[in-house]
């Protein structure tokens, strides 16, 4: 039987009111809902860093207003015009401006674009897809890029900046099964024990990595994840060895990059950027089925927590404050 909308729902509705942004929780009704050609119950969304900056108003994250946030979110069909998909179908949704300048998944019911949707792994649920969200699989790209440049297990330790955070603490978990030699710089020390179980060999403070590189320090590293920018990224890329590998994701730490061509030229590094927002649809469906396969179920449970939408807002202060580890989901079911 084909599942019937309601006549209404809940959303986290971002507005501007004397150039400030305000959040609420209303009811909504589903011809408030933007053009697209499926209609979909959302069962769970996730808290992403770009969410908080969007849901504090920190950030010029939203393009339109009103605007729903939640750049993640997976759901079951309940109307289609696609051809590709049918009512009942579960589906996954991560990126693609979603949250941004479309509507997104802080909302019981959302309207949006066949396009943007893959099929839900059938070897996960909708709220593990959430706990990996646009984190773990901005995660899966990055580790990606790093097999892609030949950065291999055996080839030396690898490290992960930002690695308290979600793509940081993916990247720990997914790299550690894979058997890489972990290294993760965190700014927290109460975050230790937590990376350690995620399988960090080592942490180093990100103190220690935000002073001043050189154009050349010691080699350290093969490869790396990075998730923060600026003076980490530019002392990571001093350190990397000859012929290793940076992924970079993230802009946490800043969007400057204080360093010089000498790690390119002399040692033959390679800075492959990652970004997950515009990834094709084939690539993306191949990441999420390495996530299925090799993200350690053990991991997700010291990785995620659940939220309700009425909490989205303190969280997105809390991350703002550098108070949240890891990854947390929205049930949009309560």
């Amino acid at each position: 039987m084909t599942q019937l909308p309601p006549e209404s729902f809940k959303a986290l509705v971002l507005r501007q009111e004397g150039g400030k942004t305000v959040s609420s929780v209303e009811q909504l009704s589903i011809n408030d809902l933007p053009e697209g050609d499926v209609l979909l119950s959302v069962d769970y969304s996730s808290i992403n860093y770009k969410d908080s900056l969007a849901v504090t108003g920190t950030g010029k994250i939203v393009r339109t207003w009103p605007m729903v946030p939640g750049i993640d979110l997976t759901g079951t069909i309940i109307e289609s015009d696609a051809d590709s998909y049918k009512p009942g179908e579960k589906v996954l949704l991560t990126g693609w401006s979603v949250g941004e300048q479309y509507w997104g998944g802080y909302s019981q019911i959302q309207r949006v674009q066949s396009k943007w949707l893959i099929p839900l792994p059938e070897s996960i649920d909708g709220k593990t897809a959430m706990a990996i969200g646009t984190a773990g699989l901005t995660a899966m790209l990055c580790v990606m890029a790093l097999e892609d440049a030949g950065i291999k297990p055996e080839t030396g330790p690898v490290v992960v900046t930002g690695a308290g955070g979600g793509v940081g603490s993916v990247a720990v978990a997914i790299l550690s099964h894979l058997g890489y030699n972990v290294t993760a710089v965190s700014a927290r020390s109460s975050t230790h024990d937590y990376l350690r179980k995620l399988g960090a060999k080592d942490i180093i403070s990100r103190e220690e990595m935000e002073k001043p590189a050189r154009a050349l320090e010691k080699q350290r590293w093969a490869g790396a994840v990075d998730t923060v920018g600026d003076a980490i990224l530019a002392r990571v890329l001093a350190e990397t060895d000859y012929n290793g590998a940076v992924a970079a994701c993230g802009l946490a730490g800043g969007f400057n990059l204080p360093t010089t061509v000498m790690p390119f030229i002399l040692r033959n590094v390679r800075l492959q950027g990652v970004d997950s927002v515009m990834c094709p649809n084939e690539k993306r469906q191949t990441a999420w089925k390495r996530l299925a396969q090799e993200l350690p179920e053990s991991a997700l449970s010291e990785i995620n927590k659940v939220v309700s939408l009425e909490e989205v807002q303190q969280v997105a202060e809390d991350m703002m404050a550098g108070k949240v580890q890891g990854r947390t989901v929205v049930d949009l079911k309560t």
